[in-house]
Parts: C-alpha cells; structure tokens; sequence
C-alpha cells in the first residue's frame, strides 16, 4: 500500500504565537481606543440611523405586510430544513431542486461544497432566504425619499454582504480546507494581515489595496520622460516631448484628479497613455498636483481652477509660443475642466479649441452611490473636521473608496 501523503508541519512556532498574541493585543487596545475617541467625537458621522428609524417607523405603519414577508421566510426556511434533513438521511437526491439558488454571478459560492456537502448547502441556502427577506424589507419604503430610501438599501446591501457566510472561516468550505492542509498557518496569516491594516491606521482599520512595494519610478510607474517646466502653489506643470518626426502644432494638455495624481496616465509603457500621446507627435503636457497641507487652507475650486488650469494654460504658451491648446479632462479633473471652459466662454477667452472628457461627471444630479455619502448632516461634519486642519486627508478619501 502506497504511503499516504503527509500535511505540511506548520512553520508557526509557539513564540511566534505569543508574540502574534501580544501584537494582537497592543493593536485592538489602540484600536478599541481610537474607535472610541472617534465615536464620542461623531458617533454617526455617516448619518445612518436617522435614516433606518425612517425605514422602521414606516415598516411598523404596515405590518401586515411584515406578517407577509415573515410568513414566506419561515414557509420557505421549513422547506428549506426539511428538505436538508432528507437529503442528510438519504432520502432525497442531492440534484434535488433547491429551495434558493446563487445569482450565476455570484462567485462566492462556486466551491463544490457549497452545493454538494449538506451542511454547507444549508448554511448557503439559510443565508440567502434571509438575504432575500431582508432586502425586501429594506425595498418597502415608498413612502421615503429618494436619498433615503437609496441610503437605506446601499447600507443593507453592504449588511447582507458582510454577514455572508464566505466571509467567516467555520462556515466556508474553502477554508476550511485550508485550515486543515496548513494546520491553522493561513489563519495565523489572515490575523496577520489584518493586524497589518489597523496598525497602518493607528488605529483605523486601512483596508491594502495594493502592493505598496511593487511599484518603481520608470519601470511601471511615471514610465515617459518628462521635465518640470513651471510650478505654482498648487501644481507642478509636466513637459513631454513628442517621439515622432512631424510635431502637431497644437500641444496637448491633461488635467487629471488632484485626488488621484497624474500617473495614473503613465505606469507602463504597454498601458501608458501619455507614452501612446508623444508617439503620436502630441507635444503633452501634465498638471501634477500638490498634495495640500495646512498651508494651502485658503485655497478655494476657484483657486484650483485659476492656478490649475489657467495658470497651465498660460505657461503653455510660454514654452512653446502656440496660444492655442487642446485639453482632456480626466475624472474630477474633467469636472474642473468643464467648469473652466465655462468660464472661459463667458469671457470670451478661446484658447482651448478642443476638449475630451476621461470618466467625468458633470452632472451630479444622479451621482450613484456616492451620494449615499453626501447629504447636509454629512457635510456639516465633513466641513467641522477639515476646519481644524484645513484640508481632507488622503486616507479619509481612501475610505470613502474603500
């Protein structure tokens, strides 16, 4: 008989545990901390309660249509049991219909396990049945407005996301199966990870999104030579010369998001649009914006838009003698964009003669999720914070992204 293989011994060394143990310790200390600090400063500063007691007074005005959506839960979770005990005891086939089925692109329940193992496929369907329920409940709000009605299902959404049984480790096959092939060692990991993002916080869970290592200048990053050829207060202007025999007269100028910064536009050279530009003989060049501190408080979109766009505009000229220019507005960038050349026009200022939008939005009147995140209580808030500095810090746009 053939040996059977063996699992890995774990490389996690008992010191290693309790020093990981102390490290946990020492972060949530400093994070239960912080959390605190932060939630008698504003303990709702994403002004989500007031939003369900809206959604729950309207729901205790109709119960019986409460009574109705219980009713079909618990009908379909008894159906639900039933059919799980059969199928435990044999009595049922496993290609037996279920009671509730994953949308087909729902990817977190692709693992076999999910259908064929009876536990798991309980778990799953028990899941979704409540998902289903909750979400229901969430969509009976007709009598609210709009924004809160928009706000109390993008928060349910995330709820019912976050309760998933994927995410939790006893309750998903996968890593389950992890668990045992590495004797624990993933999970010693997954903490470690996590410990990672709340101490890069100080207290603040900093989700990673990136590889903070994996980028260098000139190699995936900031890949087309440029040069510095004016600055302000709230820009550096970024030259790059065109690869090609004949020039366009006209220069190229791009306007990213001071959010974002310009390359984005220029990581590798396969991918780099402003690589692709000089190769077209476009004269290009790049607002790069500062990163604001508490020097810059004062400034206003006014001053953005005079010492961003303008000011670049003018240097421009300058450098090359052509008064005229062609413009792309990239993102928030191409907001401000939009709203200088209106300014320009009632001037009677023509110097941008062509203009292309990247992923603008103009008109915010339907802005999507993001403005689950904007209403007056918010932005009461949002303001009382950025006046003790004057500006926004990058990671508290980060977890707005996030």
């Amino acid at each position: 008989m053939a040996d059977q293989q063996q699992s890995p011994e774990p490389t996690i060394t008992p010191q290693e545990l309790a020093e990981l143990a102390e490290r946990t310790r020492k972060v949530m200390a400093d994070y239960l901390q912080r959390h605190a600090a932060d939630t008698a400063e504003n303990p709702d500063p994403l002004n989500v309660a007031h939003a369900f007691t809206q959604m729950t007074a309207h729901l205790v005005q109709n119960p019986q249509k409460l009574w109705e959506m219980q009713a079909a839960f618990w009908q379909d979770y008894m159906q639900l049991w039933s059919s799980s005990v059969r199928r435990f005891w044999g009595l049922e086939q496993a290609e037996a219909k279920p009671v509730i089925e994953p949308s087909p692109s729902d990817r977190r329940f692709k693992d076999r396990d999910w259908s064929e193992n009876v536990a798991f496929d309980f778990i799953k369907q028990s899941y979704l049945l409540a998902a289903r329920t909750i979400e229901n409940a969430a969509g009976e709000t007709n009598g609210l407005d709009e924004k809160t009605k928009h706000k109390i299902e993008f928060y349910t959404k995330q709820f019912i996301d976050a309760m998933a049984p994927s995410n939790f480790a006893l309750t998903n096959p996968e890593v389950v199966r992890a668990t045992i092939e590495t004797k624990g060692e993933n999970l010693v990991k997954g903490l470690k990870n996590l410990l990672d993002d709340i101490e890069r916080g100080k207290g603040r869970l900093a989700i990673k999104m990136t590889d903070y290592g994996a980028f260098e200048v000139g190699k995936n990053i900031a890949v087309t030579p440029g040069k510095v050829v004016y600055q302000n207060d709230l820009i550096q202007l970024l030259q790059y010369e065109p690869t090609t025999p004949t020039v366009a007269k006209r220069p190229l100028l791009i306007v990213p998001p001071w959010i974002n910064k310009f390359y984005i536009l220029d990581l590798r050279p396969s991918n780099s649009f402003i690589k692709w530009a000089v190769s077209q003989g476009q004269t290009v060049f790049v607002v790069s914006w500062v990163n604001p501190d508490e020097r810059l408080a004062q400034k206003t979109f006014e001053d953005y838009m005079n010492e961003g766009i303008l000011d670049a505009i003018t240097a421009i000229e300058k450098a090359t003698g052509e008064p005229e220019i062609n413009l792309i507005g990239y993102c928030l960038g191409g907001t401000l964009t939009a709203a200088t050349l209106a300014y320009m026009a009632a001037g009677g200022d023509k110097r941008v003669k062509s203009v292309t939008f990247f992923t603008t939005l103009v008109d915010f009147t339907e802005a999507g999720d993001l403005t689950v995140f904007i209403d007056e209580e918010q932005l009461k808030s949002l303001e009382a914070r950025m006046s003790k500095k004057g500006y926004l810090e990058g990671s508290d746009m980060a977890t707005t992204f996030n």
